[in-house]
């Protein structure tokens, strides 16, 4: 016989899944057209030369290069820099 009466499952405990958000790509790490620098939620980073952002936020390259976080009144940037430079 049970001396505690028995317990439902707890409703709504669950967790969500990661996102896996974040800098993916750090400065200067070689990067070539089409990977993905940062991937992050509203315009944490902006896109600055040889970068461009997609419609979830995803800052990707559009050259080859090197990674290059830079700093502009305040507001984070993160592009790219040719071999060459």
């Amino acid at each position: 016989m049970a001396h505690t009466k028995s317990q439902k499952a707890a409703k709504g405990n669950r967790d969500s899944i990661s996102k896996r958000l974040g800098v993916k790509l750090y400065g200067g790490q070689k990067v070539s057209v089409g990977n993905v620098i940062v991937r992050q939620r509203g315009m944490k980073f902006g896109p600055a030369d040889g970068a461009k952002i997609g419609k979830d936020f995803t800052v990707y390259a559009t050259q080859d290069g090197r990674v290059a976080f830079k700093k502009r009144a305040g507001k984070k940037y993160v592009g790219v820099t040719p071999h060459g430079v």
